[in-house]
Formats: structure tokens, sequence, C-alpha cells
């Protein structure tokens, strides 16, 4: 067994952990994958991952696949978002189509959020995560020329939205990646903007924190978001190619991982995630594959 080590952000120097499972190759088949784009876990440790063919594989946490479902249509586009909401169903980010779609556990599409195309309240551009609030109400990223969060009631009714397309504090480039945490904050990896921002659910800005580089406590494109069972927070750096982790205030305590092709290595990653035994899953996607390790 692996035991995940972080350490200083140097990755000329960095002291790399291998992972205790690796599952996944370059491929279409079961338990292939073309660039997997996104990453959840549900309750029973179930995995589910969305890939660059526009389908949802689900995996044991073992990497023993289990099974497979394609969104409605791609010709135009994948989707790059994926969550679990709090009864248990499948949350979707169909990107190029600026929508929703929610799934049954089995992969049975129960009904969509949005699917318009504009700027005014209610409409999306490209919409890349959903998540939802102890009270059930989705919050909606999107990016294009309005980047904004959208927030709508569990029947799928817009209720409001902020954010914009800018580099002021509560300004996006691109919010990737969303995360609700158990106070009902949301965190956001405004990804452009090489920082991490924190709102309450009536979109006022908490805290922001993060600037760009490959230093310690610098972000490069952040582009996942989990926290551990202590409340600190991994993020995901696409273009670092590494996960680096902070005390829930912005503070750096150490990075796993660099570019490269072997293990312990990761090219351009998009998402993580981290189950109930703190295992983290690693979304190496330019690899076209998982890597697991443990705490």
């Amino acid at each position: 067994m692996a035991v995940l080590l972080f350490t200083a952000c140097d990755s000329g120097n960095m002291e790399i952990t291998i992972p205790d499972l690796v599952w996944g190759r370059h491929g279409v088949g079961e338990g292939r994958f073309q660039r997997p784009r996104a990453i959840a876990i549900d309750d029973e440790n179930q995995v589910y991952i969305v890939d660059k063919k526009a389908r949802v594989q689900v995996f044991t946490s073992e990497g023993n696949y289990i099974k497979e479902w394609t969104t409605p249509i791609s010709d135009t586009g994948k989707p790059t978002g994926i969550s679990i909401g709090i009864d248990g169903n499948v949350l979707v980010a169909d990107t190029h189509y600026y929508r929703v779609l929610i799934y049954s556990p089995d992969g049975e599409l129960l009904r969509k959020i949005g699917g318009d195309l504009g700027s005014e309240p209610g409409q999306f551009e490209y919409v890349t995560d959903v998540v939802q609030d102890s009270l059930g109400n989705f919050y909606i990223s999107q990016y294009g020329e309005h980047d904004f969060i959208q927030k709508y009631s569990p029947e799928g009714e817009f209720l409001t939205r902020w954010g914009g397309h800018g580099h002021n504090p509560g300004q996006f480039l691109r919010p990737q990646c969303l995360l609700m945490d158990r106070k009902n904050q949301l965190w956001v990896a405004d990804a452009g903007n090489d920082r991490i921002q924190v709102f309450d659910t009536h979109g006022n800005l908490i805290r922001v924190w993060g600037e760009s580089g490959d230093q310690p406590g610098q972000l490069s494109y952040p582009h996942g978001l989990d926290f551990d069972s202590q409340g600190n927070i991994l993020v995901c750096e696409r273009r670092n190619s590494r996960i680096q982790k902070f005390t829930p205030t912005g503070q750096s305590l150490g990075c796993w991982g660099r570019p490269g092709r072997d293990l312990g290595e990761v090219w351009n990653p998009w998402s993580l995630a981290v189950n109930r035994m703190d295992c983290v899953f690693v979304l190496d996607t330019y690899n076209h594959r998982v890597q697991r390790l443990i705490f």
C-alpha cells in the first residue's frame, strides 16, 4: 500500500510516491479512456468517470469496471464535469449543449436543467460543473463571454446568478470545478485566474486566494478540487501537472506529482476525488488513466 507523501513543491527534487493502484489506458473499450475529464465518488465508493467519448464509466474503488452509459448527443462537444447529488443521482455538466443532465445511479436520464444558449438569466454558455447544497439547490458554472455561477431551485427553477468574465474578486475566467463544503460554502476553481474563490449560497464572496506560478502556494490552471478528512483541500493543477494540498485558508501543505508518463507522474490532470477512506483518485487525463494513492 502506497502512502501519499506531500513534499515541498519543487518538482526537480521531489520524492514521488508510487500509487498503490493504476487502471486505464488509451482506448474505447471497457475500462479504457479517451482523455478522462471529471471524476466523482458516491456513498458506496463507486467511482464515476466521464471522458472525451461522452460516456460515463462506473468502477469499484479497486478499479473494476461495473457499467457505463453515454450522453444523448456529443457531436459538437463532450461533458467536462460530474458530481453526485444529495439524493445519490449523478449530475453531468453537458458542456457544449448548455445544460446539466441528471441521471439515476444506474444511468437512467431523469431530467435536464438548461439547454438554451444565451446570456440571459436561465440561459447558459459552456457549462463546466454542477453541485448541490444541503437544501437541494443546484449551482452551475459556465464559461464563455459571460462566466457565471447560476443557482437553481431543487425543481430546476432559476434563482440567481453572480460573477462575470474578468479578473476582479468575484469574477471568473473559466470556473472549472465546484465543491460544496459542510457549511454550504461554495468553492470555485477559477482556472483561468489561477486562484480559488469561496462564496456563500447567495453569491457573497467569503475569501479568495492563489496566484500564478509553480512555487509553493502558487497555482497554474486549477482544474479539480476535493477535501480530505481533515478539511484540507486538494487542488489538481492542470498546467503544473501536480496535486497541491492547502489549508482552508490557502496555506500550501505540499505537492504530489510532476509532469511525465511514469507511475507517480501525471500529464495535464483534469480532476481528482477523495473517498471516505482518504484514498485519492487522480484523473491522469493525458495519460488516459487513474492513479490511486492513500494517505
